[in-house]
């Protein structure tokens, strides 16, 4: 049987329970390995407890990143019968704020931690404004530690409808609510019997049946070329579909170059196939020699996205050091990269904090704002809103090749 997939990331203030509540879920869902549960088991008994620590699954990795060794999201990968999860595990603290940027760029769902105990708190904010600014399918709130509010229905509520309120504000359609306990294993893989008040689902109950994926007829088809294939004495553009359909026989543009031909064969998997679709994987054949290489981007005569050299985008800055006005970078989009100048940083409205100050001609670490970027050469991007994929973009300091920041593309006008 072919199971979906779902990709989703975790997020939490420090002690919130986020790192119990991962343990707990790959616990009950028998999705940790006997070693793995072993040495947890052994670990929690020098420690002086009776049953295990599942938060040990994860904290250490999370205290090594909070010592500074290591920032990274931490992925981790599960299944259950009824569906596979790459889990994105993003830190806590303030200062890594940046870090939720990369776990839920792809995610299709956020569940965001919250102690019941202190409710909605800034870092609560802050990870809800990226949720809203990555505009993700789905944000769940899970309200933990309620059994330290005595299974308070009251008190959930409140939280609930308070986070609701924000999310709103920030775009946000839809939140679904769950009041849990990571420590009890309330809510998690099984209903609770201390909260049956609550008819809703449990965490991984939702997880298992969230709506995934998008309908690819919905975009325009873009593929991004990846490779180019010499065999047989033809050439081949190999890449992933990023969004819509491509059908043999139909004719399209290759971009910046502005040519357009017909797709003579389309394979995936070494297969040959007529039509193909976003997140697939192909390679395509067109009728005519046209010049292709990595970075160009293949679309429909009809539905072709305006090229320009000025990207007007919302940006999170991801580097220590600061993104200046007039600061040369390399501007990553799909698999084109071009140079660029920052041209302008304008404050955005502010999400939850997270914004740089009025005027600024800078851009700090964590700190998100309109950023206007004018490159050397011309790029094919569409508005986030339309697709995630060819609607983002790096920039990459030119000396070292580091990611500084990330940044979302808004109408960007053509020229």
């Amino acid at each position: 049987m072919t199971t979906t997939l779902l990709r989703f990331a975790t997020a939490g203030s420090v002690d919130d329970g986020k790192s119990t509540l991962v343990g707990r879920l790959l616990y009950d869902s028998k999705s940790i390995l006997a070693d793995q549960l072993e040495a947890v088991e052994a670990a929690s008994r020098k420690q002086g407890l009776e049953t295990a620590d599942l938060a040990l699954l994860t904290d250490g990795l999370r205290a090594e990143r909070e010592q500074g060794i290591t920032i990274d999201v931490a992925y981790r990968y599960f299944a259950t019968a009824r569906r596979r999860f790459i889990l994105a595990d993003t830190p806590g603290h303030v200062q890594y704020t940046r870090n939720m940027v990369t776990g839920a760029s792809t995610a299709e769902l956020v569940l965001i931690v919250v102690d019941a105990r202190n409710g909605v708190v800034s870092q609560t904010r802050r990870h809800a404004a990226v949720a809203g600014l990555l505009r993700v399918p789905h944000v769940v709130l899970a309200v933990n530690k309620m059994d330290l509010v005595g299974w308070d229905e009251g008190v959930f509520a409140a939280i609930a409808e308070e986070f609701t309120e924000h999310a709103s504000g920030l775009g946000i359609g839809e939140v679904t609510a769950i009041p849990i306990s990571a420590l009890t294993g309330d809510n998690i893989v099984t209903p609770s019997p201390n909260m049956d008040w609550h008819t809703g689902p449990t965490i991984l109950e939702l997880l298992e049946t969230v709506p995934v994926g998008v309908d690819p007829s919905r975009a325009p088809a873009r593929l991004p070329v990846q490779y180019v294939i010499r065999a047989d004495g033809h050439r081949a553009y190999a890449g992933q579909i990023s969004s819509g359909v491509l059908r043999v026989g139909e004719r399209v543009t290759v971009l910046p170059g502005g040519r357009t031909s017909t797709v003579a064969a389309i394979d995936v998997l070494g297969e040959p196939v007529a039509t193909a679709w976003a997140p697939q994987s192909v390679a395509v054949r067109l009728s005519d020699d046209v010049d292709v290489s990595r970075g160009s981007l293949i679309v429909p005569e009809d539905a072709a996205p305006d090229l320009t050299c000025e990207l007007r985008t919302t940006t999170c800055h991801l580097h220590e050091r600061a993104l200046r006005v007039g600061e040369r970078v390399l501007v990553k989009h799909t698999t084109r990269t071009v140079q660029a100048v920052v041209e302008d940083i304008v404050p955005s409205v502010a999400l939850g904090d997270l914004t740089c100050a009025p005027e600024a001609d800078s851009l700090a670490v964590n700190e998100i704002a309109n950023v206007v970027l004018r490159t050397t050469d011309p790029l094919a991007a569409d508005p986030y809103a339309r697709s995630r994929m060819t609607g983002s973009c790096l920039l990459i300091d030119p000396a070292d090749g580091t990611t500084r920041a990330a940044g979302i593309v808004e109408e960007t006008p053509p020229g």
